[in-house]
């Protein structure tokens, strides 16, 4: 699933590239659209201007003009591209044809598209999802950010008034293993499976490690690790190990630079000890059992 370097990626390329464009048309093939109704949704997202887009999270919230909001949650296969496409009949089905850019012409995860809006400039912004669990919701801007799925997501990592006192009280009031905690999106919004491997790892703390346990120093390395890493992969554009592509169709470069993320039997870049791999809560961590000790 997108985390939050992958989700902001899109969002900075979005307010490069939509900016004050003017929806004409909009077309579906599957009902990605959670909200409205989809003749609702087609009536009022015409004549609609992208006035912004922004984060909150792993959601993208682009604001409209006349006072609505469409959320879009990319799920675990999503991602949104800008370009062309040509729908085209075939019998009885319609088939989607990329025309550009090349990047997205060439590359087989961009084929997946279900929904396109269409710009007056020509332009078109277009949701490819391979596994179909990607979702739109549309309305007023309250209506939208008062719903529970937005209204209870923790602080944002990156935002600059998460400050330290505010992560070391968040961390101390649970009890969970950290990389659960990490992972929880009520306590700290954005991080997934990728990025809370590599912030443990840097930060030299094991996955399994109680929250309350961690002592105040071990917290500051942590509250920094977990910036340093989220920065650097946003640098970097996110991560594109499978499904994940920019708005131009192109992959991510953190992946190239994980540190122990999916690296189960590789070196371990500090030690040289071998990554290991175990399960927790249901999902995989990935970590170093020679400098990331259980203490």
């Amino acid at each position: 699933m997108p985390e939050l370097p992958e989700i902001q990626t899109i969002v900075n390329d979005l307010n490069k590239n939509i900016l004050g464009q003017k929806i004409t048309d909009v077309w579906f093939d599957w009902t990605v659209v959670k909200k409205p109704k989809l003749e609702d949704f087609k009536k009022l997202i015409k004549n609609k201007e992208i006035k912004k887009v922004r984060r909150k999270g792993k959601n993208i919230l682009i604001d409209l003009s006349s006072g609505y909001l469409m959320m879009v949650h990319l799920k675990m296969t999503g991602h949104l591209l800008v370009g062309k496409w040509s729908i085209r009949k075939a019998q009885q089905e319609e088939k989607v044809i990329a025309i550009e850019p090349q990047s997205i012409v060439n590359d087989s995860y961009n084929r997946f598209i279900h929904i396109i809006f269409y710009f007056k400039n020509g332009k078109m912004l277009a949701l490819s999802d391979m596994r179909k669990f990607a979702k739109i919701l549309l309305g007023k801007k309250e209506e939208i950010e008062n719903l529970p799925e937005l209204k209870e997501l923790g602080p944002d990592p990156l935002n600059k008034n998460f400050k330290f006192n505010i992560f070391k009280e968040i961390i101390f009031s649970k009890t969970g293993k950290i990389k659960q905690v990490l992972m929880d999106q009520k306590v700290i919004s954005g991080i997934g499976n990728i990025y809370s491997d590599d912030i443990l790892w840097l930060a030299k703390i094991s996955p399994f490690k109680q929250s309350n346990k961690l002592t105040e120093n071990q917290l500051k390395i942590l509250f920094k690790a977990i910036k340093d890493i989220l920065n650097k992969a946003v640098k970097l554009r996110g991560t594109s190990i499978r499904d994940f592509r920019d708005i131009r169709g192109k992959k991510g470069g953190y992946g190239d630079n994980r540190l122990v993320y999916q690296r189960e039997g590789e070196e371990c870049p500090r030690c040289k000890a071998i990554i290991i791999r175990k399960k927790i809560g249901g999902r995989s961590a990935h970590f170093c059992p020679s400098c990331q000790k259980l203490k």
